[in-house]
């Protein structure tokens, strides 16, 4: 009789050192930073997607020669990339989804009033809180400090305020909306990889993302009033004007993101809940954008706006406006622009499939479980090992997707369910990434704001809490999920 694969696969975990186990990570992270610095911000355009697949094939030779066949390997990868299917077709909604909202108006009547909002009084918390929603709505950091922090960065040094506090305040607001927004690449990533339905961590992200961003507030608050500004108007006109002559702007055309929003409150299933804000999307577009419609259509022959509705799906829309600034923010990508995300998404489960089926990291995690005596030592070590990946490979999505995979079933083994882990690679590898300068997100956020990583860290608020918070909720095992909870908001496990 063959023996049984399990009690096979722990014998040869059994027997390979941990030397030869930490290889293919080592080798990973070595080639990764290698390729980051050779690459720099294209690097995530299939420069990384390769390396990740080269050190697998490295890691299957090792498993051949341990008499792990390909077969097995291959049946291991297969069923890794099955469990992320639904995180994929969730973010092929996402691309769809922002492209449609964009259409619609949805995303620059939020700019268009949260722009309305700023008084030198209270600039900085309205700062943080326009880039919070803009990010929430857009998905992307990024785009939002590109184009709204930008604008924020001009209207706060003509009020004499600090950089460091006006970088501190972008980003703490651009990363609290992006780490809760379903359209976020990481926060899909995070989802996939720790195999988390997503509105599950989401929901479990915002009970530490919640407390950190109110302390934020609250200090941001502080400091606003105590601060001398040059003036006490600020001249948005010009931006505001941009809006207004490329999209009809209404209240109603938040309604795409209220349903949306709504449905998720609700718990509605991820996939026909953004299905639904896509088509309601589309709908708004189409009854509030007319002028703007007519233009796109102008080019397209027969069928016009049947083909402009369509690519915007599946190829994304630019709107050009008179204000440049505005012209990166209108802009939106479609499922297309999803693509790179989950190809890293398939490369580092594929990586994951063939480490779980040689051994690997089932050896790697017997190391780490001999340290790992208790929930808080586990998050500790999991937030660790994203900072390190994140210092060293600077990318954060390296920093999120390896340390899913390896950590992912010692969380299952010791008893706790994956929310708990999916929230700790947001809330130490994903909102640090902005604060190392040599990695992509601090180098990009200084050159885009021109505000020096060093300058805005201090006033980073949350993101500097966000690590802590975690690792409080841990110690004091506050809402930590258990494998067999049934509901997520189901009561915490006592406190020790």
């Amino acid at each position: 009789m063959d023996p049984d694969p399990s009690q096979s696969q722990s014998h040869q975990a059994e027997e390979m050192s941990l030397g030869l186990a930490l290889l293919p990570v080592l080798l990973l992270i070595v080639a990764l930073s290698w390729n980051v610095y050779v690459f720099g911000d294209d690097a995530l355009g299939g420069s990384t997607q390769m390396i990740i697949l080269l050190v697998t094939g490295m890691a299957a030779a090792i498993g051949l020669s341990r008499g792990v066949s390909w077969k097995k390997q291959q049946a291991s990868v297969v069923a890794t990339i099955g469990n992320a299917m639904p995180s994929i077709l969730i973010l092929l909604l996402v691309g769809a989804l922002a492209s449609s909202w964009l259409l619609a108006g949805t995303v620059p009547v939020l700019v268009y009033y949260g722009l309305k909002l700023l008084t030198p009084t209270v600039f900085l918390v309205a700062c943080c809180i326009v880039c919070a929603l803009t990010s929430l709505i857009s998905g992307s950091s990024w785009s939002t400090a590109a184009t709204i922090g930008v604008a924020m960065v001009g209207v706060g040094r003509a009020l004499g305020i600090p950089d460091g506090l006006i970088g501190g305040a972008i980003i703490s607001g651009s990363y609290f909306g992006d780490k809760i927004s379903p359209l976020s690449d990481t926060t899909n990533l995070a989802a996939a990889v720790t195999e988390t339905q997503l509105f599950d961590h989401i929901r479990y992200l915002f009970y530490t993302t919640g407390p950190s961003m109110i302390i934020t507030l609250t200090l941001f608050t502080i400091l606003g009033l105590n601060i001398e500004t040059a003036g006490s108007q600020v001249d948005v006109s010009g931006v505001l004007g941009a809006i207004d002559e490329r999209f009809n702007i209404s209240l109603w055309l938040l309604m795409p993101a209220v349903i949306t929003l709504g449905l998720i409150v609700k718990k509605v299933d991820a996939i026909p809940a953004l299905f639904s804000g896509v088509v309601v999307g589309l709908l708004f577009a189409v009854v509030f954008q007319q002028d703007l419609l007519s233009e796109l259509m102008s080019s397209q022959g027969d069928f016009a706006l049947y083909k402009v509705l369509i690519t915007t799906l599946f190829g994304g829309v630019d709107i050009v406006t008179s204000n440049e600034m505005l012209n990166d923010l209108f802009s939106a990508s479609g499922m297309a622009g999803m693509l790179n995300t989950i190809w890293l998404i398939m490369a580092a489960m594929t990586f994951g499939g063939v480490m779980e089926a040689c051994g690997m990291l089932r050896r790697i995690m017997q190391s780490i479980k001999s340290l790992a005596t208790d929930f808080f030592s586990l998050v500790a070590a999991t937030a660790g090992t994203c900072m390190v990946t994140n210092i060293s490979t600077s990318d954060q999505y390296i920093s999120v997707a390896i340390p899913g995979r390896m950590y992912s079933g010692l969380y299952k083994e010791m008893g706790y369910a994956s929310q708990n882990l999916s929230r700790t690679l947001e809330d130490t590898g994903t909102v640090t990434s902005v604060l190392i300068p040599w990695n992509t997100c601090g180098a990009y956020h200084a050159a885009v704001l021109g505000i020096g990583t060093f300058v805005y860290l201090p006033y980073c608020f949350f993101n500097i809490l966000s690590p802590f918070m975690t690792l409080i909720y841990a110690w004091f095992m506050i809402r930590i999920a258990r494998v067999d909870d049934v509901e997520l908001d189901a009561e915490a496990v006592p406190a020790r």
